[in-house]
């Protein structure tokens, strides 16, 4: 077999997350950014919020709520010993998902989408990646940007590579 492709594994973890937040969509072309708009009268659908993912420009609307995503490669792990073929590797990586929230507005709404991040990834098995239980929705005390109330819900992914 060859490498793992990191692209392919940023795919399926963000598509879930995509998936979860703008279920008006059933492909999306470009994991790039998403923004989609909630139809307050159809309460059939679920509250879907804009998310953005790394290297993304965004300005947030004023007082608005919305999903960061940052997914990080980090430890890998000789699974076997040898060579450069026959042997296997371990691939681990951490997923920080921001929530932001309008400042003042209390911390209900926030924590219910924190909740549906920590449901999404749940100890999960996705095309190959296993994801951990996550940690949080934990309060970040200085919100990056100002002006909302900021949560964050981590957690930690691996697969496997056979080279």
């Amino acid at each position: 077999m060859a490498a793992a492709n990191l692209n392919t594994i940023r795919a399926t973890i963000e598509q879930l997350l995509a998936d979860e937040f703008n279920s008006l969509f059933n492909a999306i072309p470009s994991l790039d950014a998403i923004v989609s708009l909630d139809d307050p009268n159809d309460p059939g659908l679920a509250i879907v919020y804009p998310v953005v993912f790394n290297n993304v420009p965004y300005a947030p609307t004023p007082n608005s709520t919305w999903i960061q995503c940052q997914l990080n490669f980090g430890n890998n792990n000789y699974l076997t010993m040898g060579g450069t073929t026959g042997v296997s590797n371990s691939i681990i990586g951490i997923i920080l998902v921001n929530i932001f929230t309008p400042k003042g507005a209390g911390a209900g709404a926030n924590l219910a989408i924190g909740m549906r991040v920590r449901d999404v990834y749940n100890r999960s098995t996705v095309s190959g990646v296993i994801f951990d239980a996550p940690t949080g929705p934990e309060v970040m005390a200085s919100p990056s940007p100002e002006g909302y109330f900021q949560t964050q819900v981590r957690l930690t992914f691996e697969t496997f590579e056979d080279l």
